[in-house]
């Protein structure tokens, strides 16, 4: 009777423990990265008798977690991915409708540009057509300063999203050690912490949304994790940690190290996957060429046209004044340099000063010095590596130079060089008086109203000014009257008296030489009292046919504004290294083609790293997610099986009651 009692007691126990163990599950439905869990049944050990064996019931051996390692490890690599993506376009996509908005773009701003200068071009003593180039240059300024500003608000947005991040990475890899320790505890005294196990696979799943990890088991049921190509983060019970610091090799920025110990090691460069790569990525394959790119096309801008108008005269006869500030101004210059940390004297500063516009690449540089005046420079968006160069002489490299400020130098010191990075915060318009455009060319060509013959000079260019002169002194240089004779055979040059000018004051070179041909169209470079000028002569003069050439005080000319015009589709930048090069537009177009073409792929990248996301999720959940409708279902059952052992336990008291009547 007593086996009866006592089968039934273990089915109610049975029973009992499964509906918990149901409960349990639907409790936890809503619950990230639980695991389904079952009860493990199984007979007691029989009785033998001298019949056979006689059972003594169930009990429950094992609770058990539904769960595939396989499909954990691809959700949290498809995790890793997933948020890597998206991290990466969420600030994408911020540069690229930054780049190509209408309001915000430099494109709209630079033709603006453009088409005033051509209405100025049309009539070049008209002030408000001059006063309207002078609006629409400002607001190109203000848009350079606008992208500058939004690159660099984003830029220390994601060194403090770096921070946060790190912090975050900290918890959650400090939560997976205990759960390791924890867990390595309760299996050693013979238990499976299903609870626990669910709670460490949920925190490394939220590590691999903030990070990269690579996971490894061990043999005590606990796990290591790893980040970049194998840094420890979690080993055992004991968990590194990461923090930010200002970039060793740019301090304007954060550097990621891991400390583990007493030692720290900089793992900025070996972070992939998670939102944290996703911005290191962002920060190194985009925002560092956005910001020099538009950068170099801020100082050519300002470089090309202030170069332009320096050739011309204004409507006062005066040499041209910039329209844009200096791009060599001591605040720009500044700009450009910064000594890096373990220098041996901290107040050494070095002038970076842009030489050659055109040549300019869009990158940041690294400067080592190998003794106190030598040094070599890395280009860091390809790694070349230039020099060594002499800190004495001055050298230029890619079209700027570097020249010691102050302070002393001494082998192993750093420098971080931006030529370009700050560029279009410096750009500024300084001209405030229409007037002063300098749309005149400063000298002119015209032929003697007594010339017979048939030839024709084109209207001159400057090309060469004596050192420390400007345009203005052109009309000192041509105040003894300056003509180019054709004596018969040969062009001479001859002042207005008619006398040939001594060859020490002026000369006359036909190109391609040595002589005059008659009928061809050939080119005549004039050196006056040290100033150059260019021309062609065409068609057929005759003797004693002469061109003067004069200081031009007409206002009505534009053929300084012409070239200030034609650098719309000039090739003025990228032409460092013998390369052709290319126009204003074509080079922030590229910009835009680029960054547009990245966003294109970031966004197909999302959807398929989202999709894979969800199919793993999905794959995981089948496996190992709670269904409500079979945990009903087994509610149902293990209430029936309970009832039923209920049951058993019933019948026996009936019968032991039975039993103990007939005896009385």
């Amino acid at each position: 009777m007593a086996d009866l009692f006592r089968v039934g007691l273990t089915g109610l126990r049975t029973a009992q423990t499964n509906l918990s163990v149901t409960g349990h599950n639907i409790s936890n439905v809503n619950t990230p990265g639980y695991s389904r869990q079952t009860a493990s049944q199984a007979p007691n050990p029989a009785a033998q008798t001298g019949a056979g064996f006689i059972g003594k019931g169930a009990a429950i051996v094992d609770i058990q977690r539904v769960s595939n390692q396989f499909l954990t490890n691809q959700l949290w690599s498809s995790t890793n991915r997933d948020s890597e993506v998206r991290t990466f376009q969420s600030q994408i996509e911020e540069l690229n409708n930054l780049l190509a908005g209408e309001a915000t773009g430099i494109t709209p701003g630079l033709q603006k540009v453009f088409d005033a200068l051509q209405t100025a071009v049309e009539d070049p003593a008209n002030l408000p057509a001059r006063q309207l180039l002078l609006s629409e240059a400002e607001g190109l300024a203000a848009r350079f300063n606008t992208v500058q500003e939004t690159l660099t608000t984003q830029n220390n947005f994601i060194g403090k999203q770096m921070g946060t991040i790190t912090d975050q990475v900290n918890r959650l890899a400090s939560s997976v050690a205990r759960y390791n320790d924890s867990i390595g505890k309760s299996v050693a005294s013979g238990g499976q912490p299903n609870d626990l196990l669910d709670s460490r696979d949920e925190a490394i799943r939220k590590l691999n949304e903030l990070i990269g990890v690579t996971v490894v088991a061990q043999d005590d049921n606990t796990l290591n994790l790893f980040i970049g190509t194998g840094q420890p983060l979690v080993v055992g019970n004991d968990a590194s940690s990461l923090r930010t610091v200002p970039g060793r090799s740019d301090p304007s920025r954060v550097d990621i190290q891991l400390v583990s110990g007493g030692s720290a090691q900089d793992v900025t460069g070996l972070i992939s996957g998670g939102e944290l790569g996703g911005l290191v990525r962002y920060r190194t394959e985009v925002l560092d060429n956005a910001l020099n790119s538009v950068g170099r096309l801020a100082i050519s801008v300002a470089d090309q046209i202030n170069s332009q108008l320096a050739e011309g005269l204004d409507l006062n006869g005066n040499a041209g004044a910039p329209l844009f500030g200096d791009i060599n101004s001591d605040a720009n210059v500044q700009l450009r340099s910064r000594a890096l940390s373990g220098n041996q004297d901290d107040n050494a500063q070095l002038n970076v000063r842009i030489d050659n516009s055109a040549a300019l690449n869009a990158s940041d540089y690294e400067l080592t010095f190998s003794s106190n005046e030598s040094f070599t420079v890395r280009r860091v968006s390809d790694g070349s590596v230039s020099g060594p160069f002499d800190i004495t002489t001055t050298p230029v490299i890619d079209g700027f130079s570097v020249d010691l400020n102050n302070g002393t130098l001494a082998a192993g010191d750093r420098f971080l060089l931006t030529p370009t990075r700050f560029g279009s915060a410096g750009i500024n318009v300084q001209m405030q008086r229409p007037e002063e455009l300098a749309f005149t060319a400063p000298a002119k060509i015209d032929a003697s109203l007594d010339n017979r013959g048939t030839g024709t000079v084109r209207q001159p260019d400057v090309t060469g000014l004596p050192l420390g002169s400007n345009v203005e002194a052109i009309a000192g240089a041509l105040a003894g009257g300056v003509n180019v004779v054709f004596d018969g055979t040969n062009l001479t040059l001859q002042d207005d008296s008619g006398a040939v000018i001594d060859p020490a004051n002026g000369t006359i070179s036909v190109i391609p030489g040595p002589a005059y041909n008659p009928g061809q169209r050939q080119t005549l470079e004039i050196e006056v009292n040290g100033f150059t000028f260019a021309t062609q002569i065409s068609g057929t003069p005759l003797t004693n046919d002469s061109f003067a050439l004069q200081f031009n005080d007409g206002v009505a000319d534009n053929r300084n504004a012409l070239k200030i015009s034609e650098l719309q589709t000039r090739a003025v930048l990228g032409q460092g290294n013998g390369d052709r090069g290319f126009s204003l537009l074509d080079g922030y177009g590229d910009l835009v083609q680029r960054v547009g073409t990245v966003t294109s792929q970031t966004r197909t990248d999302a959807e398929s790293s989202g999709a894979i996301l969800k199919q793993a999720t999905n794959n995981r959940d089948s496996v190992s997610a709670v269904n409500l409708d079979e945990e009903a279902t087994n509610l149902i059952k293990f209430e029936q099986y309970y009832n039923a052992s209920a049951q058993v336990i019933q019948i026996a008291r009936s019968v032991f009651d039975t039993l103990i009547n007939s005896i009385r």
